[in-house]
């Protein structure tokens, strides 16, 4: 991470030889899952194909799906339609939009104006109201301190719900009839609560008051049972223990506060005080989800990935150690997507580092344990050896790094909702196309699917060997953004011989073959790559005298 970031989160079928010398039993199992997964018992990602989406020229630090509508806060001050360029065809939008789950469009009525940053939303049970935490002093210049309510349909405040933060409020949930909030403040509605506390729906302070030491709160779940509650930030401590396990997250009591609640994971992984955070956290109702960043190494954080822990025990699950700092987690039919700017998942069976280094910022995994993280041998990282870990799977959208924060990130945020998953951040292109800000992806059953193989022609080219009558076909395999298994058309002339089969991704790209026999005189071939939809790239024609 380079410095501005650390400066804006204090204010705000080959394998590598490391891996084939480690013992079987203990390598993650490298699940076969994409948009079509070869296994029927493997859930598929959505798409890599980036669906029409509303763009913003600042950052989205947030989003939640509502029904059918997207609600994004961040810091921007214009929206435009998709497909649009810079500055044309823009509207006014200050922090706070709303778009269309199901087509990508604005809504146009929904156009509340914040003077600062919105960092949370939560909404009330029938989706109605929505509650907002962030920077902001006033909403359609009228005073509101860091909290707000207003309505889901018009953007208009909620006149009744009166309730104030004296620093900023960086993550707002709400359970049952009430909201519980983090941040950077010192007090809510008047009285002391250090970067939590508790509101009744109608903006009442209740008596639920965890003592969270320095640092601040950022990510804030609750448990389907309105039991317990798992805080993530940067701080140092809770109820007065400064010790792990409660640096930087830590269960607690959904109704008194107390740290009473099992959180193993602290002795595992702590990121916490001024160079690294739990950025944040998410529950699928079984577990809870959450992600880090360490910009220093050592005894303040540890932690560059993801982790799952049951709600039922405090157990960890499973932990990622991709490294490369990530920002946000939400889960889809059984896939975790992040977001983040990971270059190395080779600890866990994926990727290995590039030189020079390349970002993933969208990647997936298994919401199931399906091996063990390996030793990590690659660079200072601490290391997570030992431990339960997904799998990477295939689905790699192409996220460029955009300028608005001075931090060189793309995607800050990834939530789900219906069939899509939906991204937000500061991204001006996706794919090589410009889509500024917001990006939804969507199962296969309901996108395009067209985002084919990614070789380029040459990639293709076949090499010929012969012997007496037979030709040796041999080409480099192909990769696919999401799609591991791929089939290959050879052909002799104009005639397909064969189709060949296999698995690959874009670090690991294995020579295929096949033997013709038989021939004689000047034969030529080529061979066309073929993900599960259909979707192809044709390689070069070769030819060669035989006999």
């Amino acid at each position: 991470m380079p410095p501005s970031v650390r400066a804006r989160m204090r204010a705000a079928l080959v394998l590598t030889a490391a891996a084939l010398a480690a013992p079987a039993a203990l390598l993650p199992i490298q699940a076969q899952a994409d948009t079509r997964p070869p296994s029927a018992s493997t859930p598929p990602t959505v798409s890599t194909d980036v669906l029409p989406t509303a763009q913003l020229n600042g950052v989205a630090w947030t989003q939640l799906v509502v029904g059918n509508t997207v609600f994004v806060g961040g810091s921007f001050s214009k929206a435009q339609p998709a497909g649009a360029a810079s500055g044309v065809a823009t509207v006014t939008r200050n922090n706070m939009l709303a778009y269309t789950l199901t087509t990508g469009t604005l809504v146009s009525r929904f156009a509340p104006s914040f003077n600062g940053e919105v960092r949370g939303i939560a909404a009330s049970a029938d989706g109605s109201t929505l509650y907002v935490a962030g920077a902001f002093t006033s909403v359609d210049g009228v005073a509101h301190s860091r909290l707000v309510a207003i309505s889901a349909s018009t953007g208009a405040v909620v006149p009744s719900f009166k309730a104030s933060a004296n620093g900023e409020a960086m993550a707002i949930t709400r359970s049952g009839s009430r909201l519980y909030i983090g941040g950077h403040f010192t007090t809510l509605n008047g009285s002391t609560r250090p970067r939590a506390g508790a509101l009744t729906t109608a903006g009442a302070l209740t008596s639920w008051a965890p003592k969270v030491a320095d640092g601040e709160v950022r990510a804030i779940v609750v448990n389907p049972a309105a039991t317990r509650v798992v805080l993530g930030g940067s701080f140092s401590g809770l109820n007065g223990n400064l010790n792990r396990p409660y640096q930087g997250s830590g269960m607690i009591d959904a109704a008194t506060g107390r740290t009473n609640e099992p959180w193993p994971l602290g002795y595992i992984a702590w990121d916490h005080g001024q160079g690294s955070a739990i950025m944040s956290l998410f529950s699928d109702g079984t577990a809870v989800y959450g992600t880090g960043y360490v910009y220093n190494a050592g005894n303040q954080g540890n932690l560059e990935g993801a982790f799952s822990v049951s709600w039922s025990s405090g157990a960890v699950r499973w932990i990622e150690d991709c490294h490369g700092d990530t920002y946000s987690v939400a889960v889809l039919q059984n896939v975790a997507y992040t977001a983040g700017h990971a270059h190395f998942c080779g600890n866990i069976g994926g990727f290995p580092q590039a030189t020079p280094t390349v970002h993933h910022r969208g990647i997936a995994f298994t919401t199931a344990a399906t091996g063990v993280v390996q030793k990590n041998t690659t660079g200072t990282y601490p290391s997570f050896g030992g431990n339960r870990a997904p799998s990477l799977l295939t689905w790699f959208p192409d996220f460029d790094a955009g300028t608005y924060t001075g931090q060189s990130q793309g995607p800050w945020s990834v939530a789900v909702g219906g069939s899509y998953v939906v991204y937000g951040g500061e991204f001006v292109t996706i794919n090589g196309k410009r889509q500024q800000g917001l990006a939804r992806f969507a199962l296969p059953s309901i996108a395009p699917n067209r985002d084919g193989p990614r070789a380029s022609s040459s990639s293709l080219r076949t090499t010929l060997s012969t012997s007496g009558s037979s030709v040796k076909v041999s080409w480099i395999s192909s990769w696919d953004r999401d799609n591991q298994q791929l089939s290959y058309r050879v052909y002799r002339g104009s005639t397909q011989i064969a189709t060949v089969s296999g698995l690959s991704e874009f670090w690991s790209q294995p020579t295929l073959s096949y033997t013709d026999t038989g021939r004689s005189g000047t034969v030529s071939y080529h061979v066309i790559a073929v993900d599960p939809f259909g979707n192809t790239r044709t390689g070069p024609t070769v030819s060669t005298a035989v006999g």
